[in-house]
């Protein structure tokens, strides 16, 4: 199958064994690159977060407020939605880790809600102070900056280091 705009094929290595295998079949995608795109978007999100926060208070680049702001939450949704429908039961049907990756996906999901709810947050803020609003407490917006990328980072290096090497998969040219 091909990938975006690329013409390269993707193929599982071993896709008999793949716990996600029947998500490659719906509507052409596949888990494991997904994820790893959207974790890639989200640290690089994370990045312009963190440029915001050293900016502040005098040096905010509005444009990337609201650029960032425009892009954070329906990335958050979109993946979040998918990794709790394939990703996630996948991983948590391992018979002999069961209950412990059960607790963890609980936990991710936790997370999902929480990160969330800091993105709305997040984007309002960043949507005013793009179209010009001052900064009324530059601290508490810097802390609530790095609060939620240094989560966010928290959980992608989570589950990159414990969910994502359950899926095996390959880029064939």
């Amino acid at each position: 199958m091909a990938s975006g705009k690329s013409s390269v094929v993707v193929r599982c290595d071993t896709p008999e064994a793949c716990p996600v295998v029947t998500a490659c079949l719906q509507g052409g995608r596949v888990p494991c690159l997904d994820v790893c795109r959207w974790h890639d978007q989200k640290l690089r999100l994370c990045d312009e977060l963190e440029a915001i926060a050293d900016g502040l208070p005098a040096k905010v680049d509005r444009l990337k407020c609201l650029l960032v702001a425009n892009e954070l939450v329906p990335l958050l949704r979109t993946s979040h939605a998918y990794e709790e429908e394939y990703i996630f039961p996948a991983f948590a049907r391992d018979s002999g880790q069961g209950a412990s990756r059960a607790a963890s996906v609980r936990r991710l999901k936790a997370e999902h809600v929480e990160d969330e709810c800091s993105a709305q947050d997040l984007t309002d803020t960043l949507l005013a102070i793009g179209h010009g609003s001052a900064i009324a407490n530059p601290e508490a917006l810097g802390f609530m900056l790095r609060g939620f990328f240094d989560n966010m980072r928290r959980h992608v290096a989570f589950e990159r280091e414990h969910v994502l090497p359950m899926i095996p998969a390959r880029e064939l040219d």
